[in-house]
């Protein structure tokens, strides 16, 4: 075979592996190209214009779904907390109105005892009354008698008074020794004037004839020599 034939042959031959060669290269920077500008480790972009891929869209728009339903949640908590919040603030200012209520209760109820108390403090006692006859001067002098610590019953003065007057409060001795001696017994249970005047009991009558001034003197000569009215059974 002539010699340029086969310089000509090889040189065709190499010339469409050189193509198939280029055209692998070129493939491969392409592929190069597209790898450097999708983001790697670091989050960079090293050569040409950014590239957005499906995955990335959709991870931008997970992480912005997440975000949103964080933010609602927080809200939501938010919400409820502030609501708590207002209800326990009105819970505690309904116990404290509660309380003050309660005060203002207890108050009013001891003032209201404290005017009862005044009230009845203030209220006169009606004066105890007695009959006007024997058994009322009896016991109208047996109070007087036990305001003043004399002893007596109703019936020690009441035998008493019937055997030495019998009931008379005008009675008067004019023929014993003490009428010679001009000092006749008088009154209900016949005291002379002088053992009135010395055993008379303060806030009764000066009158010996006074039914319960002459009973309460009597009584209180027999306590001073018998030990009691009561003691007595005969002139004394």
């Amino acid at each position: 075979m002539p010699k340029n034939i086969l310089t000509r042959a090889h040189s065709r031959t190499l010339t469409k592996h050189h193509k198939i060669a280029v055209a692998g290269v070129a493939a491969l920077g392409t592929a190069a190209l597209a790898f450097s500008a999708a983001p790697g480790d670091t989050g960079s972009v090293t050569t040409g214009a950014p590239v957005t891929t499906t995955a990335q869209v959709a991870s931008g728009t997970a992480l912005k779904n997440v975000k949103g339903t964080v933010t609602d949640q927080l809200a939501a908590e938010n919400v409820k907390l502030d609501t708590f919040a207002a209800q326990k603030k009105a819970a505690d200012a309904a116990t404290q109105q509660k309380a003050a209520d309660a005060a203002v209760a207890r108050k009013a109820a001891r003032q209201a005892a404290t005017r009862s108390t005044q009230r009845l403090d203030i209220q006169p006692v009606a004066a105890k009354t007695y009959s006007n006859n024997l058994d009322g001067w009896i016991r109208q002098a047996l109070d007087i008698m036990k305001s003043k610590g004399i002893p007596g019953s109703y019936n020690g003065l009441h035998k008493n008074i019937m055997r030495e007057s019998s009931g008379n409060p005008m009675a008067i001795n004019n023929w014993d020794v003490n009428a010679v001696n001009g000092i006749p017994s008088k009154g209900l249970l016949q005291v002379i004037p002088p053992t009135f005047a010395a055993y008379h009991v303060p806030g009764t009558s000066w009158n010996i004839y006074d039914p319960v001034a002459n009973i309460t003197a009597a009584a209180n000569y027999a306590a001073d020599k018998y030990g009691s009215i009561d003691n007595v059974n005969s002139a004394y």
